[in-house]
């Protein structure tokens, strides 16, 4: 069947838990768990087409094939396959893809080989690895990974109601510098770093140095592109002060959204979409820094 190729980033829902103050549990990811490719692959739209999608379907259930029993409760009664659906608006957009190609090679085998879903703008457990069926359902999927795991509590009508994770919020990450890095004082700097939205495009960065104080606009390295990140750049001169200096960058997106400053506790331990503050430390070489005072 004819492929597409499409850029995107995939961002793990827990990523930069180990952030969240107190301690929550689940894997401590730090800002790793995020990745911007190129996949190529068959339109999921195409193949819901041919099958002949009927009116009523109202979510499509990707379903994988790794198989257990989770850990966490509600424990199911016995092992399932890991499966997670979309709404019919979502898995008939061009750019999902049953990808059987990353960055134009075969999909690695820790990358879902020999088929996987590409879910653009949607936290990557939409995205379901080792793919073996796809089913179109009249109701809304009750599956565990969609109503026990990988959901929040939203709100209908003043009551708390279960929801599933779907689009990737606004989000920017510093690497660089790495967290505790030492830096010379009274030096130009270049932080680099990168920033994403599910949906909607980022338009700009800001970047603080002083712990969220005072702000400047970054530069961009990469255009506007639908679902991938985009690359910037910051100069910064080092303080000739030696100490503990807090630095975070905060994104904003084309409707004028900015990341919120702190996280959302209804979402529990998962969209860890606040600046996230990277301490590093400016040391003028005899050890000044270790004792320094925040700025």
């Amino acid at each position: 069947m004819p492929s597409e190729t499409h850029v995107a980033t995939l961002e793990c829902a827990g990523n930069s838990r180990v952030f969240l103050i107190p301690q929550v549990a689940g894997a401590q990811w730090e800002l790793g768990a995020v990745g911007n490719a190129e996949w190529t692959g068959v339109p999921l739209s195409a193949l819901l087409e041919r099958a002949g999608l009927a009116d009523d379907a109202c979510e499509i259930v990707l379903e994988g094939a790794d198989r257990g029993t989770p850990a966490e409760p509600p424990v199911p009664p016995g092992p399932i396959s890991y499966a997670r659906s979309l709404p019919r608006h979502k898995a008939v957009q061009p750019e999902v893809l049953i990808a059987y190609q990353m960055n134009g090679r075969d999909l690695p085998v820790d990358h879902g080989y020999p088929v996987r879903a590409v879910v653009p703008g949607h936290y990557g457990m939409a995205s379901v690895k080792w793919l073996t069926h796809i089913h179109a359902v009249r109701e809304p999927f009750g599956g565990y990974w969609q109503t026990s795991d990988y959901a929040y509590w939203g709100d209908l009508d003043g009551k708390p109601v279960r929801r599933a994770l779907g689009e990737i919020k606004l989000k920017s990450e510093i690497a660089r510098p790495r967290v505790y890095e030492t830096l010379a004082p009274n030096q130009r700097y270049t932080v680099f770093g990168v920033a994403w939205a599910g949906e909607t495009e980022v338009t700009g960065i800001a970047v603080s140095t002083d712990g969220g104080a005072n702000w400047a606009e970054a530069d961009f390295i990469d255009p506007a592109q639908p679902h991938a990140w985009r690359r910037w750049t910051f100069d910064w001169m080092t303080p000739k002060k030696p100490g503990r200096y807090i630095l975070l960058a905060r994104a904003r997106d084309s409707s004028g959204y900015v990341q919120p400053d702190k996280h959302d506790p209804r979402h529990g331990s998962y969209v860890i979409n606040h600046p996230l503050p990277i301490e590093v430390f400016v040391n003028d070489g005899d050890g000044a820094a270790a004792a320094g005072t925040p700025a």
